[in-house]
């Protein structure tokens, strides 16, 4: 993987108050906890009795939909890497 994805992978955690990853109809949003060589962590919900923490990989971040939750215009902003 290259630094330069690394570096778009981590100015998207940095992003915004939430961050929402849609993928082959599946809604993830919440956090990005960890990013590694080959997948990035992302945590959803709001407790750790209701939230659940998915690993996706860089691969499948090419067929799906990145966004930010922006709470200066209240709205979700779309994010290319």
């Amino acid at each position: 993987m290259s630094e330069a994805l690394i570096g778009r992978l981590v100015e998207f955690a940095e992003s915004g108050n939430q961050q929402k990853i849609v993928l082959n109809g599946q809604t993830f949003q919440g956090w990005i906890m960890e990013i590694t060589e080959e997948a990035l962590l992302i945590s959803t919900g709001f407790s750790d009795k209701s939230g659940k923490d998915f690993w996706i990989k860089f691969d499948d971040l090419t067929q799906a939909e990145l966004s930010f939750w922006d709470n200066k215009t209240d709205q979700w902003i779309n994010f290319k890497i």
